[in-house]
């Protein structure tokens, strides 16, 4: 297991988290997994075992008692240097302030969170979403009591756009508060719309990026296949609709390659998916989860798995999202005069 610096941080975490969204069955979660506290024990010892020192995990996951699920499993002294991270914004009552990221929200949801999980500290605290009502001066000064307190450690950012975390960053700055070490996303090979300013923004400001469900919620799994029905009890024959798929062509062809390229190195599709993922130079760590030990022993294996410069042009071939205005101008006549962080959208299309 490969462990990295998280952003600007002197925190290194491995390049694969364990995420624990199937842990509790409450709820809109379900239909994701409803994993008990022996069941959800056995692989967070998996993964600890293989490496894995962060846990990722949100009090809006089955309500609360994913974190308690967790609690019963690490709380108290930590084994083995083990790292928590948690998230909060969403609706975690009935109240009118018991969602957003007010000041009044964070405290009183971080302090459930650490009664919940049975801890004193929470290692990396995530807004999980934005909140345009909420003034971010407010919030980021919400943010930076829970790390005077000693409650956080480390504070992050989940959803945002790219204005959104600049808006932050610059609020830090100017105010002398904590600023944002990582930000969360969904990144994958089928949807790279972070590459046009959120991989920028996190090479430019240090941003240390977790990816969350970076198999596309098993779609390229090597599990769903053009014209066949998705396998019974995956989330996609629930109903689940993250993430949107605006062109199934597209995805039918990107999961095509990534089949040929796995069978030619007798390794899953989902390997090969995970380790473009980490391959990426502004990828910190890749989430993964699962019900079964066989996937996370499969997800896992991926951390050992080196993509060759020709495979990574073959799944850029099939996946590369198109070039939108203003890039596209910047492309045409500003090439020679290219940052790290450009190079986040414009490397792959350079290469071709």
């Amino acid at each position: 297991m490969e462990y990295r610096l998280l952003g600007r941080s002197g925190l290194k975490i491995s390049t694969v988290t364990m995420g624990t969204m199937t842990f509790g069955g409450q709820g809109w979660a379900k239909m994701v997994g409803d994993l008990g506290v022996a069941e959800a024990r056995r692989l967070v010892d998996l993964c600890l075992d293989a490496g894995v020192n962060l846990i990722d995990t949100a009090d809006v996951y089955s309500q609360g008692v994913c974190e308690e699920i967790l609690g019963e499993i690490i709380g108290g002294p930590r084994k083995n240097g083990v790292l928590i991270a948690t998230k909060a914004r969403f609706r975690m009552g009935d109240g009118p302030n018991d969602t957003g990221s007010s000041r009044y929200h964070l405290i009183s949801a971080c302090e459930a969170s650490l009664r919940r999980m049975k801890t004193d500290v929470i290692d990396l605290y995530q807004l999980h979403e934005w909140d345009g009502q909420t003034p971010l001066e407010e919030t980021m000064e919400a943010l930076d009591m829970l790390v005077r307190q000693g409650k956080v450690r480390y504070v992050g950012c989940s959803n945002f756009s790219g204005w959104h975390i600049m808006k932050a960053l610059g609020i830090s700055e100017r105010e002398k508060r904590e600023r944002f070490v990582s930000q969360q996303i969904h990144y994958t090979l089928e949807a790279r719309d972070a590459e046009y300013e959120l991989l920028p923004i996190s090479v430019d400001q240090g941003l240390g990026v977790l990816v969350w469900s970076p198999l596309a919620a098993g779609l390229l799994s090597g599990k769903h296949r053009r014209n066949q029905a998705a396998p019974e009890g995956s989330r996609q024959f629930a109903g689940w609709t993250e993430p949107p798929i605006r062109d199934e062509n597209r995805l039918w062809n990107i999961v095509e390659t990534l089949v040929a390229i796995a069978e030619e190195r007798g390794v899953s599709a989902a390997q090969v998916a995970l380790a473009w993922l980490i391959g990426r130079k502004a990828v910190t760590s890749v989430i993964i989860g699962g019900r079964t030990e066989a996937q996370f022993k499969d997800n896992l294996a991926a951390a050992e798995l080196k993509l060759t410069e020709d495979e990574r042009k073959r799944l850029d071939a099939v996946s590369l999202p198109p070039v939108l205005y203003p890039y596209w101008h910047q492309l045409n006549t500003a090439s020679d005069r290219l940052s790290e962080a450009d190079l986040e959208l414009f490397g792959p299309h350079l290469n071709r």
